[in-house]
């Protein structure tokens, strides 16, 4: 088959897929996107230049929506050099979130296009207004409802529909969760896996070493910020170091923001240290930045205790990550989070808010061997059953299959339609498909949500 895949930073969400692709040895692949340094074997970019900003005059609503309609018509005019050529593909995946999308039905109106959902935006029981510490004023809900005008119209498409997660699928409106099919994504159980040797020797990120007899908290995002619970992982520290002489933090994330706007004249991350001053012992808390993938595995390889905290957005794959490796993870207990973690089981969950509880959990499972062995044994069993690569793949290609129209890929059977986890992980609970309202709030820049995260730790524009 011929596939054209289309993401701003190539490759997105899709590499595992292509590496897949590439590797059955009989397919053609060509991946439209912005010029990067990312390179797949095989694979032939096409590259187009991100178009300008709009301008000044265009309503502050749908900036958003300009520019990804600028977006759409740079990608069908460089898909349109490619029919040109002669190259038409049999299939079409990429990620309707920049508009990319919008116009490759006009260049290839029989081609069947699949894609990916990743975020229906609200202004009630979503990530806007969860925190009542950065209260988002009823002034800028157009502008939130206003982003979703590429969704709706992606949807207008009717097209086939993509998306990792019950709770990222519960966020679109009723009539729009029939075209979307759930995709759980999966991970590299043969890189994302437990190293129980890591913990005999000392263990270094940068100058700091970190001896097998100390206790190892870590923490990851993208960027440190609100969204990903920056805050409340800070001020749970002076806490936790008191009552513990051997603990060490290690908090990867960049100083910039990935979601939303930063705070006047600083970063999130000095705002926070700057509220809790001497309280924090920052001879015991490192902040690296981005760190490359290889040592971000051993960390968390080596990890004693992990915490993913999160509002109610998409969940990153470190939480997949951490779990596959079996890393005692502590969790916030907002509905992303539950989907992965069963509460005692593969994993322990904390109110987001409370800094206090989550210092106290950290210390329960640093404190109690016999807990965190059990958890992370667990998260390692849940992995297997729910993240396998395989599995995976092979729903991939049956929604491929079924989306082309075919049979197979020319080569097995037709997989089944992918499942939603295991029924022994936590899945939201409501009547119908949708989670349980979630706190209604709004988070606090008027910049909330303008930008989708990039990698903090990996290639590929994948999410932290």
């Amino acid at each position: 088959m011929k596939f054209l895949f289309v993401h701003q930073n190539f490759p997105g969400q899709f590499l595992h897929i292509i590496r897949h692709l590439i590797a059955q040895r009989r397919h053609e692949v060509v991946f439209i996107t912005e010029p990067n340094q990312n390179f797949i074997n095989g694979v032939r970019k096409v590259p187009y230049r991100k178009p300008a900003p709009p301008p000044e005059t265009t309503h502050w609503t749908v900036r958003e929506l300009d520019l990804s309609m600028r977006r759409a018509e740079v990608v069908a005019a460089t898909a349109t050099s490619l029919k040109n050529l002669g190259f038409t593909p049999d299939i079409i995946i990429g990620h309707h979130g920049w508009g990319e999308l919008l116009n490759l039905c006009d260049v290839w109106p029989d081609v069947p296009i699949l894609g990916y959902f990743e975020f229906f935006y609200q202004t009630v029981d979503s990530d806007v207004g969860f925190d009542p510490e950065f209260p988002v004023p009823p002034g800028d809900f157009p502008r939130i409802r206003a982003k979703n005008a590429v969704n709706l119209l992606a949807l207008s498409l009717n097209q086939a529909g993509q998306t990792p997660t019950v709770w990222q699928h519960s966020t679109y409106p009723d009539w729009a969760r029939p075209k979307i099919e759930i995709l759980p994504e999966g991970v590299d159980l043969t890189t994302c896996k437990p190293n129980p040797t890591i913990r005999r020797r000392q263990f270094r990120i940068g100058d700091t070493v970190i001896r097998p007899e100390e206790k190892l908290v870590t923490y990851v995002a993208r960027d440190l910020e609100p969204y990903r619970g920056c805050h409340i992982m800070l001020r749970a520290l002076p806490r936790l170091l008191a009552k513990r002489k051997d603990v060490r933090v290690v908090m990867v994330g960049g100083d910039g923001t990935s979601y939303g706007a930063a705070p006047a004249g600083t970063t999130w991350k000095r705002l926070f240290l700057d509220q809790l001053g001497d309280r924090l012992d920052l001879d015991r808390v490192l902040f690296p930045g981005r760190i490359p993938y290889e040592l971000y595995l051993q960390m968390l390889q080596r990890s004693d205790a992990h915490v993913y905290l999160t509002y109610p957005f998409v969940a990153s794959w470190s939480l997949r990550e951490s779990l596959a490796m079996g890393c005692p993870v502590i969790g916030s207990d907002t509905v992303p989070v539950q989907e992965f973690i069963q509460d005692g089981q593969n994993g322990l969950l904390t109110p987001f808010f409370d800094h206090d509880r989550l210092a106290d959990t950290i210390l329960t499972v640093l404190e109690d061997a016999p807990l965190a062995r059990r958890l992370s044994a667990g998260a390692v069993a849940w992995a297997e059953r729910n993240l396998g690569m395989p599995a995976y793949l092979a729903a991939y290609e049956g929604l491929i299959a079924r989306t082309v129209g075919t049979g197979d890929l020319g080569h097995t059977a037709a997989s089944p339609a992918p499942q939603p986890f295991d029924a022994r992980a936590p899945a939201p609970t409501s009547s119908g498909d949708r989670p349980p309202a979630r706190k209604a709030a709004r988070h606090a820049s008027k910049g909330h949500g303008t930008k989708r995260a990039k990698p903090a730790v990996r290639p590929g524009g994948r999410r932290a």
